[in-house]
């Protein structure tokens, strides 16, 4: 529409109600411009798809975002899978210092990742390649896991990342597999009960670009922390902090539960103090507009729900986690 014919159009409605219009009208073709840029129906590159998808997302009220992959398909025919195939294995960014999630295990011979997400990562690989060994890691860290799969670096990240509505619009997910939520670890002898008034004058640590550090920021914003809580200590890698705790360099550290055991697991004189509180779901990252490689990774994880999780769960997590743990079973999926 024309400037011109806009105004005509615009005429007789009064000041205050063409303001009005006019914004809509152009809220409404920022949402669109980008949809006509290059790329194709499936493409990532900019201005494509995947950039039109990332800005609706934000603009869009977002709820339960777990909730919101697409439906599963075993269709192999896009862009992106193709691209896989061609190349002849799946590129993947994990963690390798992660106990029982993606790490290298001291008392085998090797150098082999092993662990729950680099189980899920293996069975992803034989699906699409038919080989579960056609697999490239990077191990990447916590606050490097967006950027990489932007980037191209990786065709995706099994990596303990928590779906989230912000993540939405930088990243793809897959739906969730794994559920679980913030906890506090701190020394067994430490007066820290769990995320209350205990952690009055305490220095906690997160890792930059995690869950936990967001919503540590944002209760403290919103005098929902106590006050004089220390969130100050960032680091790169969520396992940092369990040294930064080891050395006394901070009083206690916020991280998802599943890690949270994982850590007191590697080290009995730490424990997690309170229960969590949030509930967080892991997804399978990739890059938006990749939408034939999330609906493929959805139907690996229908299958994989039924015949794999649990022989993975018990074998890595549940002697950690314990019984009755929230994480005991894979979530249900639901899709947009």
């Amino acid at each position: 529409m024309t400037a011109r014919r806009l105004r005509a159009s615009l005429k007789g409605w009064g000041g205050v109600g063409a303001m009005a219009v006019a914004c809509a009208l152009a809220v409404i073709f920022a949402l669109l411009l980008p949809l006509n840029g290059s790329g194709g129906d499936d493409s990532t590159g900019i201005g494509g798809r995947g950039v039109a998808e990332g800005t609706q997302a934000k603009a869009e009220e977002c709820t339960d975002p777990q909730d919101r992959s697409l439906a599963p398909s075993g269709d192999e025919s896009g862009d992106t899978i193709a691209a896989i195939k061609k190349r002849g294995y799946l590129s993947v960014g994990v963690d390798q210092n992660s106990y029982r999630w993606g790490y290298r295990n001291p008392n085998r011979g090797g150098s082999d990742l092993e662990g729950f997400d680099i189980d899920l990562a293996h069975r992803i690989a034989r699906e699409i390649l038919g080989d579960e060994n056609a697999i490239r890691f990077h191990a990447i860290p916590t606050n490097q896991r967006i950027p990489a799969i932007q980037s191209g670096q990786v065709d995706m990240v099994v990596r303990t990342m928590t779906i989230n509505c912000e993540r939405l619009g930088q990243v793809a997910f897959s739906a969730p597999y794994f559920k679980t939520g913030q906890q506090v670890l701190a020394p067994r002898t430490s007066p820290i009960k769990g995320y209350d008034k205990t952690l009055a004058h305490q220095r906690i640590c997160t890792a930059t670009g995690s869950t936990a550090h967001d919503k540590l920021d944002a209760d403290k914003k919103a005098d929902k922390l106590v006050p004089s809580a220390d969130i100050s200590t960032t680091v790169p890698n969520q396992l940092d902090c369990l040294v930064r705790l080891q050395l006394g360099e901070v009083d206690a550290v916020v991280t998802d539960g599943a890690l949270a055991a994982s850590q007191a697991a590697q080290d009995p004189t730490v424990v997690l103090k309170g229960d969590t509180f949030t509930t967080e779901y892991y997804g399978v990252a990739m890059k938006l507009g990749a939408h034939d490689l999330v609906r493929r990774v959805n139907q690996v994880l229908v299958d994989y729900r039924k015949s794999g999780w649990r022989a993975s769960y018990d074998k890595w997590l549940s002697a950690t986690l314990g019984e009755g743990s929230l994480s005991a079973d894979p979530p249900a999926a639901k899709y947009k």
